[in-house]
């Protein structure tokens, strides 16, 4: 099965309450931070919702 690479790359100081949560539960914390999420419909949603904030790739 396909994975999913989220990176944060922005900073989430000044966006909205819902974008700091979608970012914290997708496990990203920080600037920086990396995980690595089955390519779910779940997570490509909630990385879609952010997508400003951070940049995903599909890993094998």
């Amino acid at each position: 099965m396909a994975r999913l690479k989220i990176t944060q790359t922005k900073s989430y100081i000044g966006s909205k309450q819902n974008h700091r949560d979608t970012l914290r539960t997708l496990g990203l914390k920080k600037l920086g931070d990396v995980v690595v999420k089955e390519d779910r419909p779940e997570f490509r949603g909630m990385a879609q919702a952010v997508r400003h904030l951070v940049t995903v790739e599909e890993v094998d």
